[in-house]
């Protein structure tokens, strides 16, 4: 197995486009990991309750717009 340190001294010798182009790899392997994620604790429930308050606080109108809570500071 190639350890960590390997690999980034593997990537230091790359040329820049190169890197990029792993850069853009490992970002949609992480969001592909998250989405899988996800999923599954939709699945097992794990979410049921952040849903719920989310239901509930859009059925008594709790809610703020997102350019609110966006440029709140």
């Amino acid at each position: 197995m190639t350890t960590r340190l390997e690999v980034e001294s593997a990537i230091k010798q790359l040329p820049e486009s190169e890197v990029r182009n792993l850069a853009k790899w490992l970002q949609e392997y992480l969001d592909d990991a998250w989405d899988e994620q996800i999923e599954l604790d939709v699945a097992s429930g794990k979410l049921d309750h952040l849903i719920a308050q989310a239901e509930t606080d859009i059925a008594t109108n709790n809610v703020r717009d997102l350019n609110e809570v966006l440029h709140d500071g």
